[in-house]
């Protein structure tokens, strides 16, 4: 399956995002290798491109938060990475650092791997295997993203064990969230995206020494 880019374009003005040759192209590979694997195996709900567009739409926010963040982490980890959402399209728009895709069903780790190397996307890693059995230099991260790995107060919870202190963690919520003492809210972006409110937070673990864990 081949999508014609001025297709792509189209379709992504229509979502609020005018994209380069570049990121279009990117999305028009990624978009392509998706429907194709999806006829193989469930990897997302949406059936045709255009409902997968809809689904990256939220990578490029988190792309632009981050741009605006100014920071620039040196390991950032993807927890539960499923089809590549938000993470393989993100890497098109935002490439600090080494980023990997931490997914540990086995047939997904494959087509992230396929989709990383057809994209061409630099210091981009799959870790084929649970965020427990992260090797220890995979367990100091700079920056922490997930969507719908866990709930949030969970992925809150999670998250400090794969954390450096001081490191930061990307929540894509629609709920509004109490923090732990532990965690300091850094920048906040709301957006509408397939007709819901969507928030990103990005809150900083200010480590053990924070207080209160729970």
């Amino acid at each position: 399956m081949s999508i014609p880019l001025p297709e792509i374009e189209s379709a992504a003005r229509a979502l609020g995002r005018q994209l380069t040759q570049q990121e279009a192209q990117g999305l028009a590979r990624y978009l392509s290798l998706l429907s194709l694997w999806n006829t193989r195996m469930n990897l997302v709900g949406a059936r045709h491109w255009r409902a997968m567009l809809e689904l990256a739409q939220d990578s490029w926010h988190v792309a632009d938060v981050l741009h605006r963040w100014d920071q620039s982490p040196r390991l950032t980890l993807d927890l539960g990475a499923g089809a590549g959402l938000p993470g393989i399209p993100l890497r098109l728009f935002w490439d600090q650092g080494t980023y990997v895709l931490v997914e540990p069903r086995h047939k997904r780790s494959v087509f992230l791997r396929q989709a990383v190397v057809e994209l061409g996307l630099s210091r981009t890693k799959v870790a084929a295997c649970r965020m427990e059995e992260l090797p220890p230099e995979l367990r100091h991260a700079d920056l922490v993203l997930a969507r719908a790995f866990l709930p949030p107060p969970e992925l809150l919870a999670a998250a400090r064990s794969v954390l450096r202190p001081g490191g930061t963690l990307l929540l894509m919520t629609r709920q509004n969230l109490t923090l732990p003492n532990d965690y300091v809210l850094a920048h906040t972006h709301t957006y509408t995206a397939r007709a819901q409110r969507q928030q990103l937070l990005l809150v900083t673990w200010r480590g053990h020494e924070g207080g209160n864990l729970g």
